[in-house]
């Protein structure tokens, strides 16, 4: 048996958006089953066929957490989210990517909506979350 956590598993894809009706409108004429009470939320997702989950959040809420956000910098508005075993996993998988090269843009906190989260860099800048549940 192995001490080997399991592998982190793609658990989201999240785009940044300056106008959350606007975008949800958008994605409500590709097929998604949007509310429209979300229009007006910080924060929207959905689970797709599959498991995979998409989320919005606003540029205001990005920063509620990385003040330095802004879209000029950030180069994109999308990023990726593996799910992690655990906490802990959260920090040494971060570790260990950092060892092999990447660079951290968030380190490991204790979120207010109950994930260890972190954000690593891929080689190409892109952003990269790593998050797992909070006990309790």
């Amino acid at each position: 048996m192995s001490d080997q956590p399991p592998a982190p598993r793609l658990d989201l894809v999240g785009l940044v958006v300056a106008d959350m009706a606007a975008s949800l409108s958008f994605y409500r004429r590709l097929g998604l089953d949007l509310p429209a009470e979300a229009d007006d939320a910080p924060h929207v997702e959905t689970t797709l066929p599959g498991g995979l989950r998409l989320a919005w959040d606003t540029e205001e809420t990005i920063r509620s957490f990385d003040p330095s956000y802004s879209r000029e910098a950030a180069g994109n508005r999308t990023s990726l989210a593996f799910r992690c075993a655990s906490p802990a996993h959260v920090d040494a998988l971060l570790a260990e990517l950092v060892d092999a090269g990447a660079r951290v843009h968030l380190a490991p906190f204790d979120a207010v909506w109950g994930q260890r989260y972190a954000t690593v860099l891929d080689p190409d800048g892109g952003s990269v979350d790593l998050f797992a549940p909070l006990p309790g």
